[in-house]
């Protein structure tokens, strides 16, 4: 038989209820929830999802913001809407 044992977390009561939320959309409780994640962790060997930084911090957005400006006020630098326009400019 399996032992179990108790396992406690802190995070805030917006984050559990809107993770409860979607728990009952799925019809599983919190604990089940978790225990699919730590398994899914074993599983794995790590993190069952990719951890990255997709938004830009403060530096990049001033570089973009900057870069927009010198576009939109002159006719020397031109900008592109996707990668295939750049790349037909750059003939890649």
């Amino acid at each position: 038989m399996t032992e179990y044992t108790n396992l406690n977390i802190r995070t805030s009561k917006e984050t559990k209820a809107a993770a409860e939320k979607i728990f009952d959309e799925l019809g599983i409780t919190t604990s089940t929830a978790f225990n699919i994640f730590l398994k899914a962790v074993i599983r794995e060997n790590g993190l069952p999802f990719e951890m990255r930084v997709e938004t830009p911090n403060s530096n990049t957005i001033s570089a973009i913001d900057e870069v927009r400006q010198m576009e939109a006020h002159s006719e020397k630098y031109k900008g592109y809407k996707d990668v295939d326009s750049l790349k037909k400019a750059l003939d890649v």
